[in-house]
């Protein structure tokens, strides 16, 4: 049988539990890649290609060499580069891509949102009155809050800050979620938390130090998405699924 080939752009509970729904298919061969960044990453159901690809020119070799007939990219919604690089190799090759992306937290009753386009902002926005903040944004953008250091930090992230911060009271916490919603009203309560600084990354995942931060009263320093670009977008695993079989089709008809 010839083989539908599918190319997900993963490192996400998203990306992770499509191609679980995919490995079964007898008619599709799924490749999950991922970038490498996270050190421990969790068991995978499909065949993993971990690392870069060189940039757009990268990707696009492979999308040819593999004969790769959609290309899925459901990294993190804060994963910009890549995300640019799968539209471009899209538009370069021809092969049609599809965005999963899963949908941003909404504001409810109780929430004290200081929302912000970029961590820049969210340094500014904690303000020049030490406090102590919860830092939940991932190890990569935490470097950018040495810029404030009259603040205390706690820092929770998957893998080390390296390198560390130079601010002189940092704390730093490793865990992977779920984080259910009364281990983070612990955590905000034993650390003597005043504001949370968070990505709207969405999902339920980490959705527990939203719900707790309402539960308490405290203010949320909440960094938002850039627009999604043009083509086929996905908010769930189940509209990827449906789309998918579509846009393969589609591709294969005109015969590129």
């Amino acid at each position: 049988m010839d083989k539908r080939r599918i190319l997900i752009l993963g490192g996400t509970t998203e990306a992770r539990d499509l191609a679980a729904r995919l490995a079964g298919r007898t008619d599709i061969a799924v490749t999950l890649s991922l970038a490498g960044r996270t050190l421990d990453p969790a068991p995978q159901p499909v065949p993993v290609r971990s690392g870069g690809f060189g940039g757009m020119e990268g990707l696009v070799a492979y999308l040819r060499g593999e004969a790769v007939d959609l290309l899925i990219d459901a990294t993190h919604p804060f994963a910009r580069r890549i995300s640019t690089n799968a539209r471009t190799a899209s538009q370069v090759t021809g092969i049609p891509l599809l965005r999963l992306e899963r949908l941003g937290w909404e504001e409810t009753d109780g929430d004290r949102w200081t929302r912000v386009a970029s961590t820049s902002a969210a340094v500014a926005a904690l303000g020049e009155k030490p406090r102590r903040v919860f830092l939940a944004i991932g190890r990569q953008e935490a470097k950018a809050f040495d810029a404030a250091p009259q603040h205390r930090y706690l820092v929770r992230s998957v893998d080390p800050v390296d390198p560390p911060l130079d601010a002189s009271h940092v704390e730093y916490l490793l865990a992977r979620g779920p984080f259910a919603v009364e281990a983070e009203l612990e955590l905000l309560r034993d650390r003597r938390i005043e504001v949370i600084v968070s990505k709207n990354s969405g999902g339920d995942a980490t959705y527990g130090k939203i719900a707790a931060a309402r539960i308490l009263g405290l203010p949320v320093v909440l960094v938002e998405r850039t627009a999604a670009g043009d083509g086929r977008h996905a908010g769930t695993v189940e509209e990827a699924l449906r789309l998918a079989d579509h846009l393969i089709a589609a591709f294969r008809k005109r015969g590129v």
